[in-house]
């Protein structure tokens, strides 16, 4: 608007000299063109201002402000509890709330574009990677820390040590008694439970032993890992498979009252002739000692830097990985330092 007034100005200067009739009449010209040159002016600002209000909204969000859900497999609970809570309390603007599922359900969800956020124990297919590419998404997926699955029995079996073998072979459906594990065993059937026939726990053992068949007649499924230590507390005869987040953390009453009610088994490596046997424990998940080691991945689709991608930075640093250090688990981006004690 300033540019046509300002011309305007400038070409009843250049004619000020000339007749007065003349003048009037370039002036009266002028004021039409100008008004012509308004309106068209008034619309193109008026479309600019329209097509601001209907184009993409900038999201009220940033990494460490806004309202998120995030999805996670079921055996990371205690863990991502802890993280979103100590997250939230340094950010109080950041509203972080947490579903937790079957592993199934977690990738069906982030593909379905129900939540921008998960946390599992298993990477997307090539399939699912191609497919969110072909809708423009790039999946970002990022190793969070590194879990144990335990294998955990009753108090009242003494077999607490088992052979890598011995396990597949249970697996396999191939030993189904306590007594073929032990002959002076007085325990009958083998039991092995699960949390969920959808869940990570049991595709990792799936994979892991090749099971190319379905499960031996001796398996049963519950729906979540502290049904598993429940079922197993209750079961003399009875093994269970749990993520071992669920008993790690020392200062967590829950995980301590689960410790309190089931033997954790001590596992030999796939080694022939090893007669060492390990525990689920930092130091041996660390080294993978212990046979039965996975990593948790946290997988974003944001399409910009929001409170999703603002928690994951979080959690790969140095404060969120102290807290998977405390609990029991072993942080994967940052260094680790093993201390080994020997007593006298």
């Amino acid at each position: 608007m300033n540019i046509v007034i300002f011309t305007k100005k400038l070409i009843i200067i250049a004619f000020h000299n000339h007749n007065s009739s003349i003048t009037g009449k370039v002036i009266r010209k002028i004021n039409r063109t100008t008004r012509s040159g308004l309106q068209i002016l008034a619309g193109l600002m008026l479309a600019f201002l329209v097509s601001c209000q209907n184009g993409p909204k900038v999201p009220d969000e940033s990494p460490t402000r806004g309202d998120i859900r995030i999805i996670s497999d079921e055996s990371f609970q205690p863990l991502i509890d802890a993280e979103i809570y100590t997250f939230t309390s340094l950010y109080t603007n950041a509203k972080v709330k947490a579903s937790y599922k079957p592993e199934v359900d977690v990738i069906n969800d982030f593909m379905n574009d129900s939540v921008k956020v998960i946390v599992t124990s298993r990477k997307l297919t090539e399939d699912q990677i191609q497919y969110l590419r072909d809708t423009l998404v790039i999946a970002r997926t990022i190793t969070f820390a590194y879990d144990a699955l335990a294998l955990v029995t009753n108090k009242n079996n003494k077999d607490t040590i088992l052979k890598y073998n011995t396990i597949k072979n249970i697996f396999l459906g191939e030993v189904s008694t306590w007594k073929e594990v032990n002959p002076k065993s007085k325990l009958g059937e083998i039991k092995v439970v699960f949390d969920n026939t959808k869940s990570g726990n049991i595709r990792y053992f799936k994979e892991l032993f090749e099971m190319k068949t379905g499960l031996p007649f001796n398996f049963y499924s519950v729906n979540n890992n502290a049904e598993v230590v429940d079922f197993v507390s209750r079961n003399p005869e009875a093994i269970g498979i749990i993520s071992v987040n669920w008993i790690s953390d020392k200062d967590d009453s829950l995980s301590m009252s689960f410790v309190k009610k089931i033997n954790v088994v001590g596992v030999s490596r796939p080694l022939m002739g090893d007669r060492s046997y390990y525990r689920p424990q930092q130091g041996f998940i660390y080294t993978k000692e212990y046979p039965f080691v996975r990593e948790i991945y946290l997988i974003s689709r944001e399409t910009f830097k929001g409170l999703g991608s603002g928690f994951i930075q979080w959690a790969t640093a140095e404060q969120g990985q102290r807290i998977v250090q405390k609990s029991g688990l072993v942080p994967a981006t940052m260094p680790v330092r093993i201390v080994q004690i020997k007593s006298e």
